[in-house]
């Protein structure tokens, strides 16, 4: 393994975590390993701190492919509630809204979800790393801003209603789509389709590209599966 010329590793990004806080946690133990102060280190998609799953992270120069990997398709498997929103659309807010659901049936919810089948346009959340003019927008939304986002066009490959509980109000949905896709906004838009409100309670992101989740390291196992290497040392 030669971290400096490029690695590409997998891993399942832990629940509560940041994208970059994971970043931070491989650099520092390759760091340790090379016995270098900085190595260049980066991922190829974020993740929400509520979200769990695929990660992949390049070092050295492999990070020269992060775009790369961004612009693979991803799968997603995501737990909705029904009758309810939030103003992140997630977990990370209180709910601020309930909604009638005594009309939502299973059907109901079959038929919606073939309506985001194809090209779609999503208004991403008010709580996320777009940027208006020059700001964050998670930025200007926690400082009690209006924030107003443009619709972005995106592809929704495939969903299925892989469960559907009525006397909870929950659904759970396989979701593949394209680079750009907010679950949290597809929640909020499932929501609002079904004459109801919406919010993300729970999400894995199961596939980018060819990568699996069962290809990916737990973030624990990282320093003893890195002592088991052999690290060649570049010397610039």
């Amino acid at each position: 393994m030669n971290f400096k010329e490029g690695e590409v590793l997998y891993f399942d990004k832990p629940l509560r975590w940041t994208s970059f806080a994971l970043v931070n946690k491989i650099r520092y133990h390759i760091s340790r390993k090379l016995k270098v102060k900085k190595i260049k280190v980066g991922h190829a998609g974020t993740l929400d701190p509520l979200a769990t799953g695929v990660m992949i992270i390049c070092t050295g120069k492999a990070t020269k492919r992060i775009e790369e990997f961004q612009y693979h398709t991803k799968e997603y498997i995501a737990t909705i509630q029904l009758g309810a929103t939030t103003p992140s659309y997630d977990l990370e807010k209180e709910i601020d809204a309930t909604y009638p659901t005594e009309h939502i049936t299973r059907e109901m919810v079959e038929e919606t979800l073939k309506t985001f089948i194809g090209t779609i346009e999503q208004i991403p959340p008010a709580f996320s790393a777009c940027k208006v003019d020059g700001k964050r927008a998670y930025e200007m939304a926690r400082s009690g801003d209006e924030v107003t986002l443009k619709p972005k066009t995106l592809v929704i490959d495939e969903i299925e209603l892989l469960e559907c509980d009525l006397t909870k109000m929950e659904i759970k949905i396989r979701v593949v789509c394209s680079k750009g896709t907010y679950i949290r906004a597809l929640a909020r838009d499932i929501g609002e389709a079904l004459h109801s409100g919406a919010h993300l309670t729970g999400l894995i992101r199961t596939r980018v590209g060819e990568i699996k989740l069962e290809d990916c390291m737990k973030v624990d196992d990282f320093e003893s599966w890195l002592e088991q290497q052999e690290i060649e040392i570049t010397n610039e």
